[in-house]
């Protein structure tokens, strides 16, 4: 099972992601590279439909999101963690 991490964009996100995207980037880059994060990235229309991650537990991914710069400085409005079986690996 892996676990899913949903973020909605803030209103502004189009002005404030790029602010801190350089400290978002190297949060995800630490998990990625202890092999705790598998796959991150804003949806298409990132402003309206947000981002999501892919971790290998929910602590992980709850760790992550609860000091993430974009989470910490409003770039995303909420975040929320769900449970993934994952059919095809």
């Amino acid at each position: 099972m892996k676990f899913v991490l949903f973020y909605d964009s803030a209103p502004d996100f189009a002005t404030t992601a790029p602010i801190w995207f350089e400290a978002h980037s190297a949060r995800w880059r630490e998990f990625a590279d202890r092999g705790e994060l598998l796959m991150i990235g804003p949806f298409a229309d990132a402003g309206i439909d947000g981002a999501m991650a892919i971790f290998t537990t929910e602590e992980s991914a709850r760790r992550f999101a609860e000091a993430d710069p974009f989470v910490l400085h409003g770039v995303v409005s909420a975040w929320r963690v769900k449970p993934w079986r994952e059919a095809l690996v």
